[in-house]
């Protein structure tokens, strides 16, 4: 039996795959709300049985928290097949709020739109369609060669959407078990909706609130204005200072461990065509305003940030209050890239920040997590296979990209396992993931479950 049989087994089976997710999408997961812990374990319960179905030796393991699923296939003896690990997780978002559903967000169907039909419900896109593509290839290809691939793990986790408190003790204590050659994620999307890809980059982050106090109380401006330092003039001043006019951080040794792009995939990401005057033209933008000399798509995959996300101080309510402030406050962000080291930028940070105070103020930090970047090491083979696997099913070149946001399990597949991510999803930007009505477009379940096919194919 040949490729061929497998994709035309994905195709008939497509009415029954659907009603399958739908039947998942049904079950109210909610990681975050404790109300729904029952319901998560139901999700388990249902991937559980669903995994047996097919002949995986699956299991529910108990956490702390929401319980992780893990299931194995395949043997040893498949002679040069790698051994492959595919993750997702099967929570999704709170509702809220729930008035802006045109439907029941438990309550899934497909839906007839002027762009073809969708998958409408809570984590149609995020991340049970996503999820399912993958058991679905697996479901055809089982059917029809009667074997599997190769050794294939599962490792589907509930918490994903409420921080995944639980994932990296669980992988540590089962790390043995977990390990294997490569590591699937699929809970990425396409290119501007339209283009295969393979996230190779994904930008790391720190975070670190800031509250500068000059008087010890707050102050009467016209009594005190002009004599008094004002703590919200000192911060403001602070937050100028982080940037340059070209647009680069200031900070010292920010950009140690920053890398250049290759030519090869600079080249790649200019042939996408990457059309930013409309991204930021639909959200009332015009031009790009990071570092000088940077193409937008850099600015966004492969250069590092520093952003004020907030900032307050004094009397910010209704009417006006002539108050000179105690205290100032800022919450500031950094997505790092290639090697920045977050601690050593954190440090620097801090000290450029209380070198600038002037006499009479202080400065208190607070910090808000911490995690370097990471990228996937391309030079695999198996990476241009499943590029050219992409390729071959969407008839459009597939690209490795960037992702501006970070996904730390690709981190955590890294490091705590030695086992290199690749990510691969079939998402599109009107998804609406996270907000009401979210949908999951027929043709990136569909074309998904056939990319799995191929990419299983082509990696053994």
């Amino acid at each position: 039996m040949s490729l061929d049989d497998v994709l035309a087994r994905i195709d008939a089976d497509l009415p029954a795959a659907t009603d399958r997710l739908l039947d998942l999408l049904r079950i109210p997961s909610i990681s975050t709300d404790p109300a729904f812990k029952a319901d998560c374990d139901r999700a388990a319960d249902w991937l559980v049985a669903d995994l047996k179905a097919l002949g995986v030796d699956a299991s529910k393991r108990p956490t702390p928290g929401h319980p992780m699923v893990v299931g194995h296939v395949g043997n040893a003896n498949n002679s040069g097949a790698p051994h492959l690990l595919f993750y997702g997780h099967y929570d999704v978002q709170p509702v809220d709020p729930l008035d802006l559903w045109d439907r029941d967000p438990f309550d899934p169907e497909v839906q007839d739109t002027p762009k073809g039909p969708v998958i409408r419900g809570r984590g149609a896109a995020d991340d049970k369609g996503q999820l399912m593509t993958f058991i679905e290839a697996l479901r055809a290809w089982k059917a029809v060669k009667g074997d599997w691939p190769c050794r294939i793990t599962f490792f589907l986790e509930g918490e994903e959407e409420s921080g995944s408190p639980s994932l990296v003790p669980f992988m540590k204590e089962n790390a043995d078990e977990l390990k294997t050659d490569i590591a699937l994620i699929c809970d990425t999307g396409l290119f501007e909706s339209k283009t295969p890809a393979i996230v190779t980059m994904l930008r790391g982050l720190l975070g670190e609130e800031v509250t500068v106090t000059a008087p010890k109380f707050d102050l009467h401006s016209g009594m005190y204005g002009g004599i008094a330092m004002n703590p919200i003039r000192v911060l403001s001043k602070i937050i100028a200072s982080l940037h340059d006019d070209t647009g680069r951080i200031t900070v010292p040794g920010f950009y140690d461990g920053v890398p250049e792009l290759s030519d090869a995939l600079e080249a790649q990401w200019q042939g996408l065509a990457f059309d930013h005057a409309t991204f930021l033209g639909d959200v009332g933008l015009s031009e790009p305003a990071g570092e000088q000399g940077r193409t937008p798509l850099e600015m966004i995959w492969s250069r590092p940030t520093c952003d004020v996300n907030g900032i307050w101080g004094g009397y910010t309510g209704a009417g006006f209050k002539t108050v000179l402030p105690s205290k100032a406050h800022a919450k500031i962000s950094f997505r790092l890239v290639g090697t920045q080291d977050p601690d050593a930028i954190r440090e620097n940070f801090r000290k450029m920040v209380t070198e600038a105070l002037p006499v009479d103020c202080t400065v208190e930090f607070a910090p808000h997590g911490s995690g370097p970047a990471s990228g996937a090491d391309t030079s695999d083979p198996m990476f241009e296979a499943a590029r050219q696997a992409l390729s071959n099913e969407w008839n459009i070149p597939a690209a490795y990209i960037g992702c501006g946001g970070s996904i730390p399990i690709a981190g955590y597949f890294q490091d705590i396992l030695g086992t290199e991510p690749m990510l691969i999803g079939f998402g599109k930007d009107d998804d609406a993931i996270h907000s009401p009505n979210e949908k999951y477009d027929m043709e990136s379940f569909h074309k998904g479950i056939r990319s799995w096919a191929r990419i299983l194919d082509a990696l053994t």
